[in-house]
């Protein structure tokens, strides 16, 4: 991954705009950027992932999926239950082996796109904040998907047990002696928490941390337990795990999203029975933060 970082001019040529239009593009499109000793400087692998977020039309894929022969392929959020669902899957039907791509809820629909996964798992909050992955889902794909639930979570802030920094909201985390630990920006966690911190007048750039970006939930407990950071977006079942304080930011829909083309495939089938499994089931209850009384439904069509 090339980590050179840009200037102003470089980017103003790289998009063939002028540089006025950077700075717009910095606070109405979130261009990634971030300002050192005074000047804005932009990592280019990030305003490269940047450009593919605004591309829309994409060409189908000359190489599709070939035909499902055991090998099934479940891309995108991260998320404890689902690591369990998937090792349920691999112990329960040894003739088949199911894989999972760690490539945030947006990334993992741009694999579905590309025809490099079975299923994507998302949680996506459009900006209505009601709904939950179907604007992101008909936006990149030629048609609507099949979209089945895999459960509600928890989403919120891990924080140190007892909470020392006396952090009680979003808006905490813009207090100069706070450090965060942060997700990708192709996952729904750091959407939701873009989406706070804007709700809270907070630009994300001027918070210690706010550039750390870890790839799992877990990561980011990890650095919240370990005194690295004071706190970073998460799920509960995390504080769960690791004996963390949790602010709760809202409820979450997390979905399955499968070309309606596959859906009947075996290894998807057999993967979506097993959310009704008592042994599932109970995983769930063994951890915080899940509800799973809409599991395993059609979400769309409903």
């Amino acid at each position: 991954m090339d980590k050179k970082l840009l200037n102003t001019k470089e980017v103003a040529e790289l998009l063939n705009i002028n540089e006025k239009m950077v700075y717009s593009l910095i606070s109405e499109k979130s261009l990634p950027a971030t300002k050192v000793t005074g000047k804005w400087l932009f990592p280019s692998y990030l305003i490269e992932q940047w450009v593919e977020n605004q591309t829309i039309n994409f060409p189908r894929p000359s190489d599709p999926l070939p035909p499902y022969h055991g090998i099934l392929i479940v891309s995108g959020s991260n998320d404890i239950l689902l690591d369990q669902a998937l090792s349920l899957f691999n112990s329960h039907y040894p003739d088949h082996i199911a894989v999972f791509g760690n490539l945030g809820s947006m990334g993992g629909i741009r694999a579905l796109r590309r025809n490099l996964c079975h299923i994507a798992s998302s949680h996506l909050l459009q900006e209505d904040e009601q709904d939950y992955n179907f604007g992101f889902a008909r936006d990149e794909l030629d048609h609507m998907p099949a979209v089945v639930n895999f459960c509600r979570r928890e989403q919120g802030i891990l924080i140190a047990k007892g909470n020392p920094r006396g952090i009680r909201s979003v808006a905490d985390l813009g207090k100069p002696e706070i450090r965060i630990a942060n997700r990708p920006l192709s996952t729904g966690t750091r959407l939701l928490l873009d989406t706070e911190l804007q709700k809270a007048g907070i630009k994300g750039d001027e918070i210690k941390g706010y550039q750390n970006e870890f790839q799992k939930h877990l990561d980011v407990g990890l650095e919240v337990l370990a005194g690295r950071a004071d706190a970073g977006p998460g799920i509960r079942a995390v504080a769960g795990v690791l004996g963390l304080d949790f602010i709760l930011l809202r409820w979450e829909q997390f979905d399955f999203i499968i070309q309606k083309e596959r859906f009947f495939e075996k290894g998807i089938q057999l993967f979506l029975g097993l959310l009704h499994n008592k042994k599932f089931r109970e995983s769930a209850q063994s951890l915080e933060g899940y509800d799973l009384n809409n599991s395993g439904e059609m979400a769309f069509p409903g």
